[in-house]
């Protein structure tokens, strides 16, 4: 039996596609992940959702709850546990920002995409994001609608 081929690691791009309707985003950022040995290789292979994560501070760091990244079967007894809390790297003046910016302004931090860079690193495209209402999300879904009815 052989195994699957991973996909090219440029080609991987996990996106979060709830947060760009339920959110406005302001500012994106790029930061790193650390992970342990078996999730790289299941982002390699396309196995992770960034549906319901989101991002928050303590003790000065940056942390990422709710991204699941399937568990790798070959790895059997030193896999991870697919839901744990992940530790976000950025420099610490963009850090400091993105908390100054957090509390004043009571934004959320939401996740956007997973992806793996040209150097084989996993990286967090996250951003700076503002709630939406509904009627902004009514009319978001009016605009998307008429733009297919105008395609066809």
């Amino acid at each position: 039996m052989t195994k699957p081929k991973p996909k090219n690691p440029t080609s991987i791009h996990i996106k979060n596609k709830k947060a760009f309707f339920n959110y406005e985003i302001l500012k994106k950022y790029t930061a790193g992940l650390v992970l342990k040995g078996p999730e790289i290789k299941s982002i390699r292979m396309g196995k992770a959702n960034l549906t319901d994560a989101y991002c928050y501070f303590t003790k000065g760091e940056l942390w990422a709850k709710g991204i699941h990244i399937t568990t790798y079967k070959p790895a059997s007894y030193a896999n991870h546990d697919p839901d744990r809390v992940r530790k976000l790297l950025l420099h610490k003046k963009e850090l400091n920002k993105l908390k100054k910016e957090k509390q004043e302004k009571s934004y959320t931090i939401v996740p956007l995409q997973l992806f793996i860079n040209t150097k084989g690193w996993a990286k967090l495209d996250i951003a700076l994001a503002k709630g939406k209402k509904n009627y902004d999300k009514r009319a978001a879904i009016k605009e998307r609608d008429l733009q297919r009815s105008e395609a066809i």
